[in-house]
């Protein structure tokens, strides 16, 4: 556990790079076992929400970023399938409303936090204002900020001050009970391609394809820079990224499962203690159960 942690974990942004990271890499784990090691994985965290969600003290966001096909609704609804519903939130995030443009960028994410003593979850999330913005700038111009009349405004000072928005709004969450991880499941291209194309031949999965794709697999460098700067400036001690492999989804799903049951160990959830009347008035409510006549 702690040899993937320490492999796929941001530690040091200042020699980030992710050229440094492998979009395959198994570390060695086997495939034919997979399948039993995540049941595992899900068991064990299975009991520590339940300890989560009954302290009713902490919570837990996991978010979920990555190009079109790396895999985030397989892995979500894989790694998260043995979870209790009741104390766990998915939110999948498309393009914003004309509600959300009415708020600042932070707006709609804020207020689809989960509650304390549950686990939340985000596919797609607030990074996405630093993600597809930066490739296509032009869609800064609908929030309508005081000072950015055209493309042309959104300088270098702007996205530094968007950063630190995202610093602040997630240490400010930190400082008041929320664990957050970051995951960015690394896809390559050719991987992709490949997805793409099997989304194409197979007739049920033609709705998840779409022409625009395609376009935007045409700026992947432009993404890949735009993922690097993003995880560079706002992977924190408190709030780290997770770089994952994505080519080999097995592989991916153990990564999750592992960091996201380790998260837990250290939040150190436990069972709330009565206090000592309440537990007296347990054992009366015991006698009186017993004592009870059919």
């Amino acid at each position: 556990m702690k040899d993937l942690i320490k492999r796929f974990k941001v530690a040091d942004t200042k020699k980030f790079s992710l050229d440094d990271y492998s979009t395959d890499d198994t570390l060695n784990f086997k495939k034919e076992e997979a399948e039993d090691l995540l049941a595992e994985l899900i068991e064990e965290t299975a009991k520590l929400q339940n300890r989560l969600y009954a302290a009713n003290s902490k919570s837990l966001l996991i978010i979920f970023q990555a190009m079109d096909a790396a895999g985030k609704d397989s892995a979500i609804a894989h790694t998260m399938s043995g979870l209790n519903p009741q104390g766990c939130q998915v939110y999948s995030f498309k393009q914003p409303s004309a509600e959300d443009y009415e708020h600042d960028f932070l707006w709609r994410h804020y207020k689809s936090l989960p509650e304390r003593g549950r686990i939340g979850i985000h596919n797609r999330s607030h990074y996405e204002n630093v993600l597809v913005t930066k490739v296509h700038p032009e869609f800064i111009l609908k929030e309508n900020i005081p000072g950015i009349k055209k493309v042309d405004d959104i300088d270098k000072k702007f996205w530094q001050q968007r950063y630190e928005s995202i610093r602040n709004f997630e240490s400010h969450l930190a400082e008041n009970g929320t664990v957050i991880i970051k995951f960015f499941l690394y896809l390559s291209k050719d991987e992709q391609k490949e997805r793409f194309l099997k989304r194409i031949e197979d007739s049920e999965k033609n709705w998840k394809f779409s022409a625009a794709d395609i376009k935007e697999r045409e700026r992947w460098k432009d993404y890949m820079h735009a993922y690097e700067t993003a995880i560079k400036e706002t992977s924190t001690k408190e709030c780290p990224w997770y770089v994952l492999p994505a080519d080999k989804k097995w592989f991916t799903r153990i990564a999750i499962s592992t960091i996201v049951l380790h998260t837990l160990k250290e939040m150190k959830p436990e069972y709330p203690e009565l206090p000592k009347d309440e537990k007296n008035g347990l054992e009366e409510t015991r006698r009186l159960l017993e004592e009870e006549k059919n």
